[in-house]
């Protein structure tokens, strides 16, 4: 009875990071770019009180075992990297990635973070960067009095300036892939990624090649959370937490049965 109590309390503990999780996913549903997490759980370690294929005194075999289980704990967030849906901005420096992919950015200590959040900025210099002010690996810079800014979907960017005949050019910018992108960290917010052992190297190449996706030019890639999706699984989440909890108080009452009993 008193291994109920301890089991159930690994429950109501998992399930209050399933919630901790789905909090966060609803949080960000409008963060751009925005890749929603799940939960996975796994099973604690058994006490065997029969092992199954044992002989018994008379010869025979036992089929089946006895074994009870100790609970249950997270064994990783994971993150989904499927596409979330496109907002038209009308921005002609906001990106969005139709496929696999992301944009590269310098950090001021010079690492390489990595991000689908596609609203960039332009600074005095003329270099893209983002709303924090990092640039864009490899830097674009574009002419601070340039107009009618076009970028291609393999990440060519033009632009026009008074006076000239024929359009500046200047990229094309350039997206990576990884092997494992669930295994990047996303500690530093901001929405930006770091490279992991667990993630592996980047692949840099030009947008639309060797598996990259393209760019899509005036849209901004919204969050993947679906809110119903996410208020189904709190749902079961508090009900799984309310079950736990109910478990602990019935050992609590068959306990104080036990203490009860007199002679």
């Amino acid at each position: 009875m008193i291994r109920s109590l301890f089991t159930a309390s690994t429950g109501m503990i998992a399930q209050q990071m399933n919630i901790d999780t789905i909090a966060n996913n609803l949080a960000n549903v409008n963060t751009t770019g925005f890749k929603k997490s799940r939960v996975n759980f796994q099973d604690l370690l058994y006490e065997t009180v029969k092992s199954a294929g044992t002989e018994t005194a008379n010869g025979t075999t036992i089929p089946e075992g006895i074994q009870i289980g100790h609970g249950v704990r997270p064994s990783a967030i994971a993150k989904n990297f499927t596409s979330g849906a496109f907002i038209q901005t009308g921005n002609a420096l906001d990106l969005a990635i139709e496929g696999d992919g992301f944009f590269q950015i310098t950090l001021p200590d010079g690492t390489i973070a990595y991000t689908r959040d596609g609203s960039f900025k332009i600074n005095e210099q003329g270099a893209l960067l983002t709303a924090d002010g990092y640039l864009l690996e490899p830097a674009i810079n574009i002419d601070t009095d340039a107009s009618l800014v076009n970028i291609l979907p393999d990440g060519t960017v033009s632009w026009m300036v008074p006076g000239a005949t024929t359009p500046s050019t200047a990229g094309p910018i350039e997206l990576v892939r990884f092997a494992n992108p669930a295994g990047l960290d996303a500690r530093l917010g901001h929405n930006l990624l770091l490279e992991t052992q667990a993630s592996g190297t980047p692949t840099a190449g030009t947008p639309g090649l060797d598996g990259l996706g393209t760019l899509v030019q005036g849209f901004l890639e919204n969050s993947n959370v679906q809110v119903v999706e996410e208020i189904l699984n709190m749902i079961i989440a508090q009900r799984a937490y309310e079950a736990n909890s109910k478990v602990i108080q019935t050992s609590d009452e068959m306990l104080q049965t036990a203490n009860n009993v007199r002679r």
